[in-house]
C-alpha cells in the first residue's frame, strides 16, 4: 500500500492529466459543428457524434460508481442535446449507432464542459488515501469482466486509483484517438503534436 505522500502526488498527477486529456475534447470540440460531428464518411465508420456523446455521458455516468456525485444527465439534457440515438452506445452495435447524432451541437458543447467541470472538481475534493480502496471486487460482474479495467485488476479487485485510470483516463485518450482519425476525415487536424 503507497505511503501518504505517495497518495497525495498520485492524486495530483490524475487530476493534471484529467485536465490536459479534458482540455483536448474541449479544443477539438471547439472547431467543428454539427455537420462535422454528423457526417458518415461510409457504412461500418461511426460519426464523430458517436465518439464525443459516448467518451462525455459515460465518464458522466461512472462517477458515482467511483464514489462521486450523481450524473447530470437527465431528461432536460437529452431534450435540449436532441441526439439521434438515446443512449452512449456501450451495450450496442456499430449498426445502430451509425444513426448516432446530435441535433444541438452548441447543447452537448454545454454538456460536455459540465462533465469535465464535474469530474475535475470531485477529484480536487478526494482524499488521496481513498485512491487505495476498492471499488470493484471479485469476481468481476460480466459487465465488467471483458474490460480493460479486468486485465488491470489485481487479485481483489479494481480500486479507486486503477478505476479513475480505466474508466476515466483511459478511456477518453482510446476514445480522442478515434475523434482525431474522425477529424482528418472530415479535413480538421489533429489535437497534439
Amino acid at each position: 500500500m503507497a505511503a501518504k505522500g505517495d497518495f497525495d502526488s498520485i492524486l495530483n498527477s490524475l487530476v493534471r492529466r484529467m485536465s490536459a486529456m479534458h482540455s483536448l475534447w474541449l479544443e477539438a470540440s471547439h472547431d467543428m459543428d454539427a455537420t462535422k460531428t454528423n457526417h458518415v464518411e461510409r457504412d461500418g465508420v461511426l460519426p464523430i457524434a458517436f465518439s464525443l456523446f459516448h467518451q462525455a455521458n459515460l465518464q458522466d455516468i461512472t462517477l458515482v460508481r467511483l464514489g462521486g456525485p450523481p450524473p447530470v444527465w437527465n431528461q432536460e439534457w437529452a431534450d435540449r442535446i436532441q441526439l439521434g440515438v438515446p443512449d452512449h452506445g456501450k451495450d450496442r452495435s456499430v449498426d445502430e449507432m451509425m444513426q448516432q447524432r446530435i441535433g444541438n451541437y452548441e447543447a452537448f458543447c454545454d454538456y460536455q464542459r459540465t462533465v469535465f467541470d464535474t469530474t475535475e472538481t470531485w477529484l480536487r475534493s478526494l482524499e488521496p488515501e481513498s485512491l487505495g480502496e476498492l471499488v470493484l471486487s471479485r469476481p468481476l460482474p460480466e459487465l465488467f469482466a471483458r474490460t480493460f479495467s479486468a486485465r488491470v485488476a489485481d487479485s481483489d479487485g479494481l480500486t479507486r486509483w486503477d478505476a479513475i485510470e480505466c474508466w476515466l483516463f483511459q478511456h477518453g485518450i482510446r476514445h480522442m484517438g478515434e475523434l482525431e482519425h474522425a477529424r482528418a476525415l472530415v479535413g480538421l487536424g489533429g489535437m497534439t503534436f
